[in-house]
This record gives C-alpha cells, sequence and structure tokens, in this order.
C-alpha cells in the first residue's frame, strides 16, 4: 500500500497532454526484454508525443519516469505487455515484456509519430504559429488500439477530469492485472487494462464505488460486447471510424474524436461537444471566450485537414482566458 502512494515525481499539463519530467537518471530492473531501437526522422519530443496517453498523474497504465523514459502497460492483440521508451541523443530505445512485446516494438515508430506528417501543417495564427516555433517535436502519436483510449474516454464523458481519472485508477487496479516485465524502478507497479471479458463482469456497485453513473457503465458494457468490430476500426480512415464508434449508444462525436486522435493519429480530428475547448481556441484565434462549437469549427477552418494539430498547438501555448469561477466541485456517487 505504502507504494501506491509513494509521492510522484512526475506531473501532467492535463488538457495539452504534456508530461513534464525532471533530468535525474533513475535506475531500471534487471529483467531485460526485447528491444528495438529508431530514429525519429526530424524534431522528436517523447514526453509531447505520449502525454495524451496518459490519464491522469495517477494512471496505473503508465508511467514518466525520472531519467526522461516513458513506460506504458498495454493490452495488445497479443496479449499484455510493458514498453519502456527512452531517448539517447538522437535515438529511441524501446525496450518491451510480456505476450505482446513482440507487437508494441513492431508498433513503436507509429507509436512515437512516424506516420504523422507535421511539414504539412502551415500556422496562420501569432499564437499558433508561435507554440509550433517552440515545440518542433510535437507528432502525433498513433496506438493502433481502440478500446484503450474508449473507456478511459467514456468515463469522461459530462465529468471533472479528476473523477475520470480516479474512476480509471481504481477499476483497473481492481479489475486488471499487473504488467509483465521488472516494470519501474518508483512509483509502484504497472497495471494492464481489464480485457473486453473481464470489463463486461464488472459488479454494477463496484461501477458505483468508483463514482461511474450508470449511464457510462452501460455505454462501456455495450461496447466492450462489440469490442472486435471496435478494434477492426483501427484499419479505417479516422472519419470511419468515428463512424463505427459512433453506431453504440453513447458514443458521440466528442468521445470518438478523442479516441481516433490516439488511436490512428487524426490530425484532424477536433473534439468538438467539451466544455472548455471552444472557448480556449475562441479566447487565443479571436479574443471571444464565449466561443461555442459552431465559431471553433470557423475559427479552425484554415487548418483543415491539420485542426487537432491547431488545437494542440493552441493549449501548449498557454494562451487561455482568465478564469472567472471557482473549479466545478468533484461529485462522488461512491459515497450515496
Amino acid at each position: 500500500m505504502a507504494g501506491r502512494f509513494a509521492p510522484r515525481p512526475t506531473r501532467t499539463t492535463v488538457r495539452s497532454g504534456e508530461v513534464v519530467v525532471p533530468g535525474a537518471r533513475a535506475a531500471v530492473g534487471a529483467e531485460s526484454g526485447r528491444v528495438r531501437r529508431y530514429v525519429p526522422d526530424g524534431p522528436f519530443d517523447l514526453r509531447l508525443v505520449l502525454g495524451p496517453l496518459r490519464r491522469g498523474p495517477g494512471d496505473p497504465t503508465f508511467r514518466a519516469m525520472p531519467d526522461g523514459s516513458v513506460w506504458r502497460a498495454s493490452l495488445t492483440p497479443a496479449g499484455p505487455g510493458t514498453l519502456r521508451v527512452s531517448v539517447y541523443g538522437g535515438e529511441v530505445r524501446g525496450e518491451a515484456w510480456g505476450p505482446g512485446a513482440s507487437w508494441l516494438l513492431e508498433q513503436l515508430p507509429e507509436l512515437l509519430g512516424a506516420a504523422d506528417d507535421p511539414s504539412v501543417f502551415a500556422p496562420r495564427h501569432r499564437v499558433v504559429a508561435h507554440a509550433w516555433h517552440r515545440r518542433p517535436g510535437l507528432r502525433l502519436t498513433r496506438t493502433g488500439l481502440v478500446l484503450e483510449s474508449l473507456i478511459p474516454s467514456v468515463l469522461e464523458q459530462k465529468v471533472t477530469t479528476d473523477e475520470a481519472y480516479r474512476a480509471w485508477r481504481l477499476l483497473v487496479r481492481k479489475f486488471g492485472e499487473p504488467a509483465p516485465g521488472p516494470g519501474p524502478a518508483a512509483g509502484g507497479r504497472l497495471w494492464v487494462m481489464p480485457s473486453p471479458r473481464t470489463w463486461a463482469l464488472v459488479p454494477s456497485w463496484e461501477w458505483h464505488r468508483a463514482g461511474v453513473d450508470n449511464k457510462r457503465a452501460s455505454t462501456i458494457l455495450r461496447a466492450v460486447r462489440v469490442a472486435r468490430r471496435l478494434e477492426e476500426a483501427v484499419r479505417m480512415s479516422p472519419e470511419d471510424a468515428q463512424a463505427r464508434l459512433e453506431v453504440v449508444p453513447g458514443i458521440g462525436p466528442w468521445t470518438s474524436a478523442e479516441v481516433v486522435q490516439r488511436s490512428h493519429g487524426a490530425a484532424d480530428a477536433v473534439t468538438v461537444g467539451d466544455l472548455h475547448l471552444p472557448g480556449i481556441v475562441g479566447w487565443a484565434l479571436a479574443g471571444d471566450r464565449d466561443a461555442d462549437d459552431s465559431l471553433m469549427l470557423e475559427l479552425l477552418e484554415p487548418y483543415a485537414g491539420e485542426r487537432h494539430r491547431a488545437a494542440r498547438l493552441i493549449l501548449l501555448s498557454g494562451h487561455t482566458p482568465p478564469r472567472l469561477a471557482p473549479r466545478m466541485p468533484r461529485g462522488d456517487i461512491g459515497r450515496f
């Protein structure tokens, strides 16, 4: 128990997806895994690329270490696997363990943005151009896994990020399995998220204890029943993949966009229906903090084909409207 709640040396900028880590070096477990080396084509920032995959500072499937490396535990088509990614000079080193190790290493270049082409992006606004200049290593990750991004995205529907992160943490630790391999040297073990069958067998009271209402729980249960069909969407275009996801009741444009941004590296998938994003984009590009989805899409029109990248850069710029009210209070239905 003490290991689970040890002080965390890292933090995350939630909405931009940037993982901030200090520069000290940490020890790695002695158990060797399979290794693949990869040299990115152009500037590369590991923290920016993999940051969107982290669901809060306590995410049991993700760990950013003091030496700058990143650990991830995933449920791959070949089984559970653990991946450690580190950068030395201009070379990336991936080391993986478990039945899913080969799959993770095969996907490593795309995970690190090899399928992304940032050269086609042309900034049209000063704030975007400044962020683009300061973040040349931004690449859009492509995990090749749908359910891994879908379930935490459903948990984030209509609640605060703290509530969603807590639910993800509790459910993965209780119903997932320990990640294979030695694991990171600090911060406690990693966990692999539950399989679709295990998600389907989570009792109703456990959803309640985790603070997940019946609507979100029912959406996840409907999704895992057709998990195979949803995972097939990685071979589709982002637009077709969103259409397939939205066939499942409870999955709308907000959730499907959040998924394909990660599973497909979709550069043009804009998150519509978000509580904060339209106001942030409106403030950064037009000085309008009350912008709605229609105005946000109008402002992002010059970036057609790259609208998600433009929105990421705006979030990374820190050019957000000043807060006028307290944060939304966190609820916990598990207390009732």
